[in-house]
């Protein structure tokens, strides 16, 4: 294990010794993990920290409140495609909407910040769109719930769970926003046979590099709308500035591609790209330093082998 995301997380599978007399067991090894929900940890580290192993579906929470940020869940369906998970919206609070346009218009920037991924309008408190949500559930899968504090995720998991097991609070009066309630992950059993993971709020969701065979892809297949439109710009390495020929700005200036999509891309490509560069900054240093003790060593073992 050669990095903090190397140990074992919650949704791992393990091998186990166990220890009777104690009441313990020892984990023996981990096994290869099937997918990877990671975020950078918060701070200026660049390690990633792993939410969730082996999770099918990666439920994108948030609430129809003031709380809600499409560049958020931009962000967090990056994260899920990366990881290998398939990324689906869930909107809470829906007893709190004015009215169905309101909540229309929650789900048309829902499916706009994630194309293509489900969109589910529920209320874990009465139960509305509860049953369509666990219907997508399928049996035997791991799902992870993913989002900021306040919107809902404990309240969720105690309604698919059908018990009180996690803890919630209310949200605040002044501004109407959550407060930090889960401090842990936990795995939880289904009534249909399947997982869920609940995680603490989430207050920054820095992205994290992948290999070089899927690092972006993430970032590629949330902004699904900007590839396709790139696509058919006339130089292939347009950056859809000022170039002649740019089918993106094209897109914009005809209301096919809102703008602020653009720039959430070109801001996701920047944090990605600066992220890669420090990681082969620490890379090259990590491996400057073990030639430095390797050298070390020859030059301590040749004047050893000198006064014999």
């Amino acid at each position: 294990m050669l990095t903090p995301a190397d140990w074992p997380a919650v949704g791992d599978w393990v091998a186990v010794v166990p220890r009777p007399a104690d009441g313990r067991a020892v984990l023996a090894g981990v096994l290869p993990r099937r997918t990877r929900f990671a975020r950078k940890v918060a701070g200026s580290r660049s390690d990633a920290l792993v939410v969730a192993a082996n999770a099918d579906t990666a439920l994108l929470v948030t609430s129809m409140t003031s709380d809600f940020e499409p560049r958020r869940l931009e962000r967090y369906a990056a994260l899920a495609y990366d990881s290998g998970a398939m990324p689906a919206v869930v909107l809470t609070k829906a007893d709190t909407v004015a009215d169905a346009a309101e909540e229309s218009a929650f789900v048309a920037q829902a499916m706009q910040a994630v194309p293509g991924a489900e969109v589910f309008t529920v209320s874990a408190q009465n139960g509305i769109g509860m049953d369509r949500l666990l219907a997508y559930i399928a049996p035997g899968s791991t799902v992870v719930l993913v989002g900021s504090s306040g919107v809902g995720k404990s309240t969720l998991a105690n309604a698919l769970t059908g018990s009180t097991r996690m803890a919630t609070q209310a949200v605040r009066e002044d501004d109407n926003r959550g407060r930090h309630t889960t401090t842990h992950r936990e795995l939880m059993a289904l009534p249909n046979g399947s997982w869920l993971i609940d995680t603490p709020g989430m207050r920054e969701v820095g992205l994290t590099t992948g290999t070089d065979e899927d690092s972006g892809l993430g970032i590629t297949q949330t902004f699904q709308d900007v590839e396709s439109f790139a696509e058919h710009c006339r130089y292939r390495d347009c950056c859809h500035e000022q170039e002649p020929g740019c089918a993106v700005n094209t897109a914009i200036e005809t209301g096919e591609l809102e703008p602020s999509r653009l720039q959430a891309y070109r801001k996701l490509q920047r944090e990605l790209a600066y992220a890669e560069r420090r990681e082969n900054s620490q890379a090259r240093r990590v491996m400057n330093e073990g030639a430095k003790k390797l050298s070390k060593h020859v030059k301590a073992a040749q004047r050893h082998k000198t006064k014999r």
